[in-house]
């Protein structure tokens, strides 16, 4: 019997995850402009999953008795280790991609998410592709879409590589010259958006992964939120000793760290929804903007943290 189409189980969390990308860039430009203002990069991601991780810690120990607990193996602490390592690393390369360049170039090259995640998943025998499947023939499509959208506006908003003035002597003749005339630090961050953006893609094949060995979403969290909170604090003391940097007081970089955390847990899609959905609308799942987020949206991947 075929299911009846149904605003709220097929059209609401569509939009909401849409919502979520608001949120997203809403929340990189903010963090943008607190940077601006002297706020470090690995200072904040530190603290972002110190609280994600703080705020976590007592709702997974609290609702042990009102959801089924799985037993953790070795195993699954291994690979949330691995999932809190991919994430973490992820958040750090972005950030910093974002301090040479903008939330602009951000969001242009996140559309290349979809197309990392569908090739991935071909590649782990996860996605069947066929050349006579509907289903292979959208998917491939849409990664084609996806790449040509992050170049155009890459294109579009960067520097400009060949001026109406250069001439192809001068070109072949001085291409040291050349090459540095080209702005640098826009294309770093281009670099460092796109394994940004690669690592998403592998983090989100690896959730799958995972949630189908543990199913235990919300302990799943908090272990990935532990380990990304002690790579990223470690990542922070070495690269900022300085104590000052630390100082967090009523300015945007409190802002931004309080908003990433409480807008980060607005947004909730039903368990029903899968990897595919969300990566095709590049929605960040474990976490929203920042990875330690308690909500996460792993209810993208068949999980639902009830509040």
């Amino acid at each position: 019997m075929t299911r009846r189409w149904s605003f709220y189980m097929d059209f609401l969390p569509v939009v909401v995850i849409i919502g979520n990308e608001c949120i997203d860039m809403s929340l990189l430009t903010l963090y943008k402009a607190a940077t601006l203002q002297g706020m470090n990069n690995h200072v904040f991601i530190a603290y972002a999953y110190a609280v994600g991780t703080f705020v976590l810690l007592p709702i997974t120990l609290f609702t042990t008795r009102s959801r089924v607990v799985s037993p953790i193996s070795f195993s699954i602490i291994c690979k949330s280790m691995l999932l809190g390592a991919i994430g973490c690393s992820s958040q750090i390369l972005g950030y910093v991609a974002i301090n040479y360049s903008s939330p602009t170039l951000a969001s242009a090259i996140a559309n290349l998410v979809p197309a990392f995640t569908f090739i991935l998943a071909v590649t782990f025998r996860m996605e069947k592709l066929s050349a006579k499947s509907r289903s292979s023939n959208a998917k491939v499509i849409g990664s084609i879409i996806s790449i040509a959208g992050a170049f155009v506006l890459t294109f579009y908003k960067g520097p400009s590589i060949i001026n109406a003035d250069t001439h192809l002597t001068s070109l072949f003749h001085q291409p040291i010259a050349f090459i540095k005339s080209v702005d640098s630090s826009w294309a770093f961050a281009g670099i460092l958006l796109t394994l940004d953006y690669f690592l998403v893609s592998l983090w989100y094949i690896l959730q799958v992964h995972i949630l189908k060995e543990f199913p235990d979403e919300l302990t799943l969290v908090l272990l990935y939120s532990i380990t990304a909170t002690i790579i990223s604090i470690v990542v922070a003391l070495l690269s900022v000793p300085n104590a000052s940097a630390w100082k967090i007081g009523l300015n945007l970089s409190l802002i931004s760290i309080v908003s990433s955390l409480i807008l980060g847990n607005i947004w909730k899609v039903n368990r029903q929804y899968g990897c595919s959905l969300v990566s095709a609308l590049k929605g960040s799942c474990l976490c929203n903007l920042i990875h330690s987020t308690p909500n996460c949206d792993f209810c993208c991947f068949g999980g639902y943290i009830p509040w």
